[in-house]
């Protein structure tokens, strides 16, 4: 059997920790090193981001950042025999592999730098209008530059996952044919991926942190060559490794109970977690499936122009001026936008002891396919009221200039389409055959609110969800997903709460939690062994998050909404 891999991670998006990469070759205080870091700085908006980079450089479409980190850390790095794995070259793989070779030769190393490519579909044009479209690869590209030598390897749009399940494929010689392996890697992958959200970071029971004074350490793995892991992290850093912390990131941005990759379909309804001693979590037990036939390929399109501002309503009178500022802005606004949307308002507290508090937004966002009608007409038809509207007028923060936003939607190609080719050091390259893939659909599992039985009749208390429920958030392009899990605080009713979670949340249930969801597609997934349930509202973010005009376009703060909201609970799991 082949020795563990120990495998860290060192950003979760384009912008995290710059010092993180450091932080991570540097911290084991224990004298063992890593043998593999990676870095994450690909999302769906992040994609947009680098697509408009390449309009203005096609030299560009990777994260410059990374290349910072390298800069800095690449001496140390190669000193300890620990190799890179990044998605950091997002739309252009080959030019950030260049870059890096430019770096390497000024700091007088010679690294063996290696790229993977043939995510990026646009020269297939199959979707005209799109600014990015790339496929979702696996990690086999990757574990090929790996078993050829490579110090660093970067990719272009691979799955989160892929780059340890790259990594875990290479070290412990894994096939396609290895699937129970595969889903556990996947499982590391999904963990570590979002780096400090798998310590504590976004975690909802972050009160139960030892020390947030320091900030969090990234998280790392060692896998072992059945696809087992141990969760951790470098001693003396900040943050926890718990269950629930290792919980909240496996919850998080997940559709049903199958968790669809290139190399594997993961059965995410096999998992189980075990404390395995001071920050350290043990994953065991997962089972693989053959991955779909079709790949998913992430499109994004300029979607048009949009803008927005903020007005401050005070005092008393708030519903009246929030009507003669609608009525008069409304009238101004030549040529009207396509889509103008005003935001919900909110109340202040009656007699409120501060101006703050008696005082409320009022949101004005405004969207359309040219940037003549949110630009000066529209942040004029504004400013003009100044001091001829209702008393108290004033913005937040003076108006800006039309910005262009993008949408997001997921398409499918055939695997024949794409081509998955690692470009190796010495420019060699080498075509990555595909597996043995599933023809079937997998069963959606998700339940309906008929497919709850009432509970029995008990005595009841409202408290809050979050009494004993935490909560992770976040959004799949214009879908919203919510995670739900009981608490592991030592209460002797956890089970008892899990099954009571599981009848809880229907369709039914969630619409009522979130009104906006009213009428949208609810579906809820649950994962008893985790003692929780997955909740995907379906459009609840439009067209996803460079689109939305919703408050939290992300949908992040979304399931601590949810925790907030009053539940009937039985009194005995309290």
């Amino acid at each position: 059997m082949a020795e563990l891999l120990r495998i860290g991670n060192c950003s979760g998006f384009y912008g995290d920790r710059l010092s993180a990469m450091r932080e991570m070759l540097e911290g084991a205080d224990d004298g063992q090193s890593l043998d593999v870091l990676t870095g994450d700085y690909l999302a769906e908006l992040t994609m947009l981001i680098l697509g408009k980079d390449t309009m203005k450089d096609p030299t560009l479409g990777y994260a410059r950042t990374f290349v910072r980190q390298v800069e800095d850390c690449l001496g140390l790095a190669l000193e300890k025999g620990v190799r890179i794995v990044s998605n950091a070259g997002g739309l252009n793989p080959a030019g950030l592999a260049d870059k890096l070779r430019e770096v390497a030769r000024g700091l007088g190393l010679d690294p063996a730098i290696a790229h993977v490519e043939g995510d990026d579909l646009r020269p297939l044009a199959l979707w005209p209008q799109a600014l990015t479209a790339n496929a979702y690869l696996g990690g086999f590209g990757i574990a090929a530059a790996l078993r050829q030598g490579a110090d660093i390897v970067v990719t272009g749009r691979v799955t989160d996952a892929s780059l340890v399940v790259g990594a875990a494929a290479a070290h412990h010689g894994w096939t396609h044919e290895h699937l129970d392996e595969l889903a556990g890697a996947v499982v590391v992958g999904h963990v570590l991926e979002c780096g400090t959200q798998a310590t504590g970071g976004n975690f909802s029971g972050f009160g139960s942190l030892p020390d947030r004074s320091r900030p969090l350490g990234f998280p790392l793995a060692e896998v072992a060559a059945d696809g087992s892991s141990v969760i951790t992290k470098h001693d003396g850093t900040g943050g926890a490794v718990t269950v629930d912390t290792v919980t909240a990131q496996l919850v998080y941005e997940i559709q049903s109970t199958r968790y669809l990759g290139p190399d594997v379909t993961t059965l995410l309804d096999t998992i189980t977690l075990a404390e395995a001693g001071p920050d350290r979590v043990a994953i065991s037990g997962v089972r693989g499936e053959a991955p779909p036939e079709r790949l998913k390929v992430c499109v994004n399109e300029l979607g048009g122009w949009r803008n927005q501002v903020e007005l401050v309503l005070t005092g008393l009178d708030i519903e009246a001026k929030r009507d003669w500022v609608r009525d008069q802005v409304t009238a101004a606004l030549v040529p009207a936008p396509a889509e103008v949307v005003w935001s919900p308002l909110d109340l202040p507290t009656p007699d409120a002891d501060t101006e703050q508090g008696a005082s409320t937004l009022l949101r004005c966002t405004v969207k359309d396919p040219d940037p003549g009608p949110v630009g000066k007409p529209f942040t004029a038809a504004v400013v003009e009221l100044a001091l001829g509207s209702y008393p108290g007028f004033t913005l937040t923060a003076p108006p800006g200039p039309a910005t262009p936003f993008g949408i997001y939607r997921a398409e499918y190609v055939d695997r024949s389409a794409v081509e998955h080719v690692v470009v190796h050091a010495d420019g060699t390259r080498e075509s990555v055959g595909e597996p043995p893939v599933s023809t079937l659909h997998p069963a959606t599992d998700s339940e309906t609110d008929a497919d709850r039985s009432a509970p029995a009749d008990v005595l009841t208390q409202r408290h809050p969800l979050g009494t004993f429920v935490h909560a992770r958030s976040g959004d799949k392009g214009g879908d919203a997903n919510i995670g739900l899990w009981v608490a592991h605080d030592g209460s002797p009713h956890r089970e008892r709460r899990a099954e009571w979670l599981c009848k809880l949340i229907t369709p039914r249930k969630v619409a009522e939690l979130v009104p906006e969801a009213e009428g949208l597609d609810i579906e809820v997934f649950p994962l008893t062994n985790l003692g929780a349930v997955n909740v995907v509202i379906h459009g609840l973010l439009g067209d996803g998050v460079a689109a939305s005009t919703r408050f939290d376009p992300q949908a992040k703060g979304l399931g601590e909404w949810i925790r907030s909201r009053h539940v009937s609970i039985e009194q005995g799991l309290m």
